[in-house]
């Protein structure tokens, strides 16, 4: 599944290209994804008047006021196809991003009064588009669970601490993924906060101190960043909107890194299991809890 710089490279990569373009059809083949009673005449002849981001939900808002919601879940692209040929892909990498469509992965099609094309793909028929009203998406089922945005005015220490106090005993990985804790955080990032925190991802959140919890706060908003500014990761999953492979992994200090030194002392990096999970740590600089 995409975490919030994957979708955040991929609305910045298709902002510009796709505001002002007029909706003129919507061709739905698997209903699952979205339902012909969901397009109506008020999609059809509008205008794309913005794109936003909600962790990981790409926000398509319209110029009626209504809003695409799309979540890309584990193997969802977003294909922009320009009447030129150009192509501007996002999402899990397959054949389909370079190869004519539609084609059997292809779920839904949008076609824009200047020739252009954008193709909704998914491949294991997971991700969703819903639309709704722009004044309600903060009160949509899935968005009004979510936490603050890491890089929001709203994610504040206070508000970090207070959110570790509703789940003492769960381990600090597990409450970091938790999606009304702190909104777009996945494994990958989970991981890299963790690391860069030097906290063991098995601690439970209520026997971290004061100090640990101020790192792991600001380590979160500085991963975050940095996969934005790395364009996310790709390794076998995800590939930016402008076409290339974003390169955070390459910067990665233990995500994937299993046998490798740790960049900060050496240690080999090892592999382990937390809230169900793969998870990657420094022996050293993250020294397990005691039993």
């Amino acid at each position: 599944m995409p975490e919030l710089p994957e979708v955040e490279t991929i609305r910045i990569g298709l902002e510009p290209r796709l505001i002002g373009q007029t909706i003129t059809s919507v061709e739905i083949l698997h209903s699952k994804t979205l339902t012909l009673e969901q397009v109506s005449s008020s999609i059809i002849g509008h205008k794309i008047t913005g794109l936003g981001r909600q962790a990981k939900i790409l926000i398509i808002e319209l110029s009626n006021h209504l809003s695409l919601l799309v979540h890309l879940k584990m193997t969802g692209q977003m294909v922009l196809v320009e009447a030129s040929g150009q192509r501007l892909a996002g999402g899990h990498p397959t054949k389909s991003m370079a190869a004519e469509l539609p084609d059997g992965s292809t779920r839904i099609i949008f076609g824009f009064a200047s020739g252009d094309c954008l193709f909704f793909n998914d491949q294991r028929k997971f991700g969703w588009i819903q639309i709704v009203p722009t004044a309600e998406i903060s009160s949509h089922n899935f968005i009004s669970r979510l936490g603050p945005e890491p890089l929001g005015t709203d994610f504040t220490l206070p508000s970090f601490k207070a959110a570790l106090k509703r789940h003492p005993k769960s381990p600090i990985k597990a409450v970091i993924l938790d999606q009304s804790t702190v909104a777009g955080i996945g494994n990958i990032y989970a991981d890299e906060a963790l690391h860069l925190a030097k906290i063991h991802p098995a601690t439970k959140a209520g026997n971290l101190t004061p100090a640990q919890i101020k790192r792991l706060f600001e380590a979160i908003k500085t991963i975050i960043a940095s996969g934005i500014e790395h364009g996310g990761t790709s390794f076998a999953h995800y590939v930016n909107a402008l076409g290339g492979k974003g390169d955070y992994l390459d910067h990665a200090r233990v995500f994937r890194r299993t046998g490798q030194p740790c960049p900060v002392c050496a240690t080999t990096i090892i592999k382990i299991r937390v809230a169900g999970r793969g998870t990657h740590v420094c022996p050293k600089c993250q020294k397990a809890p005691k039993v």
